[in-house]
């Protein structure tokens, strides 16, 4: 058989190619011809005529400047290159290269009258050889760029064609959607089986405990067996997933059938043996590659484990599930599989603590099984978390394991409150200093050695660890002063102190966010506390007010000056308007403090008068404040104008404030001589604040006009 190529084939694909090339070349010259007509239709319909390119000579508009025929006989362009010649594209116009249409009038060296001239196109970064010439710029029907010899040619950008969609197909028709939703009811059916196998024909006095707990890890194991020979034969991969994971499930079935159920078996032979088919069938996934496969391990064995035992042995079954599932989260970013692993374990232990919880006296077993609550709660907090850090460790974008550490931490806080006081406050104060000393380590300056792993956890895993230590921190507050109300306010309050001080030194506006929530809480527990009927009563100041309200109220106090401390030196928190808002709800918040602390000193004296003489010093108080505040920002007032219009606006809303007490409640109330005093204070400060003001702005107008 003859491999040469025939001559004559070649020559004729060469000339049909060549032909096709210079029909292109009529067809965008003709274009162009088209293109040129109607812009000149458009110019005599204004009543002119086209405008001429700034970079070539004017273009006729008139008919016989154009010949809108193509000619007939007109030679064709030569795309064939000679040997050793470079290529030549056959004139394209409107593309950038190419000559005049027909019978339009080019520059010079250009051929009119309806020829066209071959020009170089070269392929894309191959600059244009020298000798060739400028070619001409841009005008009406010409070429859209302009190419000096040299520079390298960039073709046009080419329109992206729009993607078709094909007909919609049917839910029930599309690839692997029947059998996925078949595979996962014959999981269910088959589990569901194995079960009733278990359980129901015990009840039914069938074949003996032996056999039937022998039957269900033998049909369990074949069925391992069966779905690895066909998730290696074509289109076996679903049906393979869906046997091995009914296999390993009916083989941790087994596991607690025998520990639980029939208790054959020690409790801890029977979770090791458990973690081991566990640790199996998530090993399975993991050489396969299958999310679906653990999922549908560990979600088949928590969902049917409690039907062959209820008591607290099931949580140590889902326990061994959620820590099977840890050597997975380092290796493979599954998120279903972390969800699913972990609120088995959260939801049973809650579920127990609200029944427990609804009990009323207990006895020893029920406190027995409280403890035992306890235990798997704190067991599930901890495979929690240390499975988190180590998956953010590998993978600092894993959101999933930083959630779980707030999720494993709601069984701790709802099982701490079945106890006492100090056993609840004990319990969760251990899992804030945990979760906050994991926030912490955040504000430790970073000194990475080289090749080695960042020790600090993800801010992502920060910000959940910081958000649920501050909860557990509130729940232990509250239990520590469940006995005694009135020191609720002062715990928090010193909270918030501590939280503020770390953002104020470390510049983090978490811990001041923190610091605030912890801050409007007490404000709030204060204010249930001393209500203003409370304070204006002296029946209702004497029966609610004792010495514990004036050290909260002081301590409140701090926490009103340093959030007016902190909050400026945040990032992004010095906006003027910002500052202003923060310094007159500091000022509010002072104002209120100061009166709870002078009434609850006055009450507390156990003197008749104490209550008259709370508000009278409280009067002149908010007075001295706001004379204070005057003369700073007064002092202020050339040098630093903003923080002297915000010193100037709280001190005049404090002394507007002391001004309405004493006339609308101190006149009312107060008599005698502490009602002289309160109103001559007040006089002598209202006056001397005066005269600083006016000293003051004279002494800045002089130098306003003189600069």
């Amino acid at each position: 058989m003859s491999t040469a190529i025939d001559p004559a084939l070649v020559a004729r694909l060469s000339g049909e190619f060549t032909a096709l090339g210079a029909r292109m070349g009529q067809l965008g010259g003709d274009l162009d011809v088209l293109s040129t007509q109607l812009r000149a239709e458009e110019a005599v319909r204004g009543g002119g005529s086209a405008p001429a390119s700034s970079d070539g000579p004017a273009v006729s508009t008139g008919p016989a400047a154009v010949d809108p025929a193509p000619v007939v006989g007109q030679p064709a362009v030569s795309s064939a290159p000679a040997v050793g010649q470079p290529a030549m594209s056959p004139p394209v116009s409107g593309v950038g290269y190419g000559g005049p249409p027909r019978g339009v009038v080019g520059p010079a060296g250009w051929a009119g009258g309806g020829g066209h001239t071959p020009v170089y196109a070269p392929t894309v970064g191959m600059p244009v050889p020298p000798g060739t010439g400028r070619r001409p710029q841009a005008g009406p029907g010409w070429g859209q760029a302009t190419y000096p010899a040299g520079r390298p040619f960039a073709p046009m950008p080419m329109p992206m064609p729009m993607p078709m969609r094909g007909p919609r197909v049917p839910w029930w028709q599309r690839e692997g959607v029947i059998s996925r939703v078949l595979a996962v009811a014959g999981v269910g059916v088959t589990l569901v089986g194995v079960l009733m196998l278990l359980v129901l024909a015990a009840q039914a006095g069938f074949f003996g405990p032996v056999a039937r707990v022998i039957a269900g890890a033998a049909f369990s194991v074949v069925l391992v067996g069966i779905g690895w020979r066909v998730f290696g034969r074509p289109g076996g991969r679903v049906g393979g997933i869906a046997m091995v994971a009914t296999g390993i499930a009916g083989l941790y079935l087994d596991a607690v059938a025998v520990t639980g159920y029939y208790r054959w078996v020690p409790v801890g032979v029977g979770l090791a043996v458990a973690l081991v088919v566990a640790l199996v069938g998530v090993g399975i996934a993991v050489r396969w590659q299958s999310q679906p496969l653990a999922v549908g391990v560990v979600v088949g064995a928590a969902i049917l484990s409690p039907a062959l035992t209820t008591e607290l042995l099931l949580l140590g079954f889902l326990v061994v599930l959620q820590s099977a599932g840890v050597p997975v989260q380092l290796r493979r970013d599954w998120p279903v599989l972390h969800v699913v692993r972990t609120l088995p374990v959260v939801l049973a232990v809650l579920g127990m603590a609200a029944l427990s919880g609804l009990e009323g006296a207990i006895s020893g077993e029920q406190a027995h099984q409280r403890q035992g609550l306890l235990v798997a709660a704190i067991a599930g907090a901890v495979v929690g978390l240390v499975g988190a850090l180590l998956a953010v460790r590998r993978r600092p974008g894993d959101i999933t394991a930083s959630i779980t550490i707030a999720l494993t931490a709601l069984p701790v806080l709802a099982t701490a409150t079945l106890f006492d006081r100090v056993v609840s406050a004990s319990v969760t104060a251990v899992l804030a200093a945990v979760l906050l000393g994991l926030a912490a380590t955040t504000l430790i300056p970073r000194r990475p050695t080289e090749g080695s792993a960042p020790v600090r956890p993800a801010r992502h895993t920060a910000l959940v660890a910081g958000l649920t230590g501050a909860v557990a921190l509130l729940q232990t507050c509250t239990m520590a002063t469940g006995g005694h109300p009135r020191l609720l306010p002062t715990t928090l309050f010193a909270v918030a102190l501590a939280f503020l001080a770390v953002a104020a030194a470390s510049r983090t506006r978490v811990a001041a966010g923190l610091g605030l929530a912890f801050a409007l809480l007490g404000g709030l527990v204060m204010l249930a506390i001393a209500t203003p009927e409370t304070l204006a009563l002296q029946r209702l100041a004497v029966a609610g007010l004792d010495v514990a309200t004036a050290v909260a109220a002081v301590v409140g106090l701090g926490v009103a000056a340093m959030v007016a401390w902190t909050v400026p030196r945040l990032p992004r928190c010095d906006d003027p308007a910002l500052v202003t808002g923060v310094w007159i709800a500091v000022s509010i918040a002072g104002l209120y403090y100061v009166l709870v602390a002078a009434v609850s000193l006055g009450v507390s004296s156990g003197g008749a008068d104490g209550f008259i003489i709370g508000h009278s010093l409280a009067t002149i108080v908010w007075m001295v404040v706001a004379t204070g505040s005057l003369f700073y920002g007064l002092r202020r007032l050339a040098s630093s104008p903003a923080v002297a219009k915000v010193c100037l606006v709280s001190g005049l809303l404090v002394a507007a404030a002391a001004l309405a007490k004493l006339f609308l409640f101190d006149l009312a109330t107060l008599s005698g001589l502490v009602r002289v005093i309160a109103f001559l204070a007040v006089g002598i400060l209202l006056l001397l604040t005066g005269t600083r003001y006016a000293r003051a702005f004279a002494e800045v107008a002089p130098s306003r006009q003189g600069s």
